[in-house]
């Protein structure tokens, strides 16, 4: 693959017209209460809803389905989850084999999805490191192309189409978007973010758990800095660093990152759920806590958009998190 960025929002464009009819066009949500918190009218993208339950689903579709037309037979990826279950699906959808390799501490949840969806699932340690040298060696035994979840330009661009529809949507409504709020995991969606809000000026802003700031670090020393994750309940929002590629599309196009802390990620799930009646992981809360972050001085002309990138969440952990001051999320939330 190609580490040239060369990527533009036609990219995107391109993603999003093959992706038509293959993945849900998601609702934009909006809450009073929310709006009144945020001083700013905030539109929330339940991709919580998307096939496979997260906008993974976009890039590992176009990804997988473009290996697919090259003649490929089987792809393999790594995640914490939602990539994974992803890959294994648009694997299902085109006839290929799909093995996913997952952390030994993977949610339930996701780990029974991506066998649902036919996929041979592999176990590597906890890091993104281990999981990484594994699903290398299974590509060099079987010949089959890893599709890494975030550090692919198919994958960006796949995942900058939920950030189209949003910007598409609230200009359809009268309310364009000032600013974006996209939560960085690798970086994969809030690079194809960047792509999808260029030449608009909208301020994209990426949103990361404290302690678990590759992104926030690298944008401060110019170079990519790889960092020790701290636990957190936003599982999907842990890798050790941002990805090459991602990083080089929002080093000088990123508007700024947002650190948020657990309680902050949890305030932000009971909000999404009380008020919008939907389910979103935390890791997809976590942009909304970005988002409330950011509105220190209240505009209520202003619109934000949020991307709610995914809603497979443990039921056990859905009631700690609604239970009232639940105690020490943070443990509990890795142990999930």
């Amino acid at each position: 693959m190609s580490r040239t960025v060369g990527q533009t929002r036609a990219d995107v464009e391109e993603a999003s017209r093959w992706l038509a009819g293959r993945v849900v066009r998601t609702p934009v949500l909006r809450s009073p209460v929310i709006d009144e918190l945020a001083g700013a009218r905030v539109l929330l993208k339940a991709e919580n809803l998307q096939h496979g339950g997260s906008y993974k689903m976009r890039g590992a579709l176009r990804a997988v389905g473009r290996l697919a037309a090259a003649g490929h037979t089987g792809v393999i990826a790594q995640s914490t989850g939602n990539h994974a279950v992803a890959v294994a699906l648009a694997a299902r959808q085109h006839g290929l084999a799909a093995t996913v390799v997952l952390p030994v501490d993977a949610a339930a949840t996701k780990v029974d999805r991506a066998r649902a969806a036919g996929a041979r699932v592999v176990f590597a340690g906890t890091a993104v490191e281990e999981r990484v040298a594994v699903a290398n060696g299974l590509s060099d035994d079987s010949g089959h192309p890893v599709v890494d979840a975030y550090d692919h330009p198919d994958v960006i661009a796949g995942q900058g189409t939920a950030s189209l529809e949003l910007i598409e949507d609230a200009e359809r409504a009268g309310t364009p978007l000032d600013a974006l709020v996209v939560p960085v995991g690798g970086g994969g969606g809030v690079a194809g973010g960047c792509l999808a809000a260029a030449g608009t000026g909208i301020e994209v802003y990426g949103v990361e758990p404290v302690g678990c700031d590759s992104l926030a670090r690298s944008l401060a020393a110019g170079v990519r800095v790889p960092v020790a994750p701290a636990p957190t309940i936003a599982d999907g929002l842990r890798p050790s660093c941002v990805g090459e590629l991602p990083f080089a599309i929002v080093r000088d196009r990123l508007r700024g990152v947002v650190r948020v802390d657990d309680d902050e990620i949890a305030a932000a799930f009971r909000l999404i759920l009380t008020e919008l009646k939907v389910v979103a992981e935390p890791s997809g809360a976590a942009a909304l806590a970005g988002a409330l972050r950011l509105a220190p001085v209240k505009d209520r002309q202003r619109t934000v958009g949020v991307v709610l990138t995914g809603g497979n969440v443990e039921a056990a952990l859905v009631a700690r998190l609604m239970a009232p001051r639940s105690a020490d999320l943070t443990r509990e939330g890795a142990a999930a």
